[in-house]
């Protein structure tokens, strides 16, 4: 990445990151709705997945809005 990009294009790119962390959340809590039904194994890897793009949209929204959400831990 040797590209120099602009306030605006920097933000650009973390708001697209963004939508596509939330849509593979809900991608994933939807496979592992489906599977926790039938397929135990199945489930638990959907949820480690959807976990895993939880956080990444926890991080992405405070680069975003500083501040503005609580603290977990």
């Amino acid at each position: 990445m040797t590209d120099v990009v602009d306030s605006d294009e920097l933000l650009r790119r973390i708001q697209r990151a963004r939508a596509c962390a939330a849509r593979e959340e809900q991608a994933w809590r939807a496979r592992g709705d489906e599977a926790g039904r039938t397929d135990p194994g199945a489930a638990r890897d959907a949820d480690v997945h959807r976990t895993a793009y939880e956080v990444v949209l926890r991080v992405l929204d405070e680069i975003l809005t500083p501040g503005k959400h609580p603290a977990q831990g």
